[in-house]
């Protein structure tokens, strides 16, 4: 189907991998840090080392004390709150565990999302990221459950803004652009992926947000709609 597709790893990533419970002892990537093998010990849970749970807006202040997050606060704590609900846990990650250039990622397999701490202390970056990533687990969420691996469409093609669909062609594949246009306007508006997130926490979020004719039928058959 074009709106609802397999996804085992953001497509930030293209990189697909198997979720593990994680290790006692924290690991170390095989072919070196800064790269996607070490994305990956990272989202596997193997590599532990330096990457530390997000429950709040104070944890991210405790994180970086010479910047001001008061303006974004609200909305942050809301949407950890939505994620808290659903089962999707934050983590900021050293910079280490990121290709370059990557600032976050969400695994749709573990429901965990990772941000890379080297750009987090920018308030305005951290709320892009946020949203982004977390318009990606409400994605996920439209699928039917987060309880799977799959994400699909929350607003048909053509009802998202044409200069983000610009942007993303030139950096992602075909089949992933309508997944990665709607996430990248969800991380320029604010409060967008808040209300999605919260739509998501009552369970039945196509409820709330009419799902695209070939969602609903995948929704239909899996039951999720009568």
């Amino acid at each position: 189907m074009k709106h609802i597709t397999r996804r085992t790893i953001n497509v930030l990533s293209f990189l697909s991998l198997t979720f593990f419970s994680g290790l006692s002892v924290s690991a170390e990537p095989t072919k070196g840090f800064y790269s996607m093998d070490a994305l990956g010990c990272m989202i596997t849970r193997e590599c532990t080392k330096d990457v530390r749970r997000i429950k709040n807006i104070d944890d991210i202040r405790k994180e970086f004390p010479n910047s001001n997050f008061d303006l974004v606060a609200d909305e942050f704590d809301s949407m950890l709150v939505s994620l808290d609900k659903i089962g999707v846990m934050v983590f900021l990650g050293h910079e280490k565990y990121f290709p370059p250039g990557h600032r976050g990622v969400y695994h749709t397999v573990s429901n965990k999302f990772y941000l890379n701490d080297a750009f987090m202390h920018r308030p305005s970056v951290l709320m892009t990221v946020m949203r982004h990533e977390g318009w990606h687990a409400a994605q996920d969420c439209m699928a039917g459950s987060i309880k799977n691996s799959l994400i699909a469409l929350i607003f048909p093609e053509n009802k998202v803004p044409g200069v983000w669909r610009d942007i993303v062609e030139k950096t992602y594949p075909k089949s992933a652009v309508p997944f990665e246009a709607e996430a990248k306007w969800a991380g320029r508006t604010e409060g967008m992926t808040a209300k999605a997130l919260d739509a998501c926490t009552t369970g039945k979020m196509w409820e709330i947000y009419e799902p695209t004719p070939l969602t609903e039928k995948w929704l239909r058959k899996e039951g999720f709609i009568n």
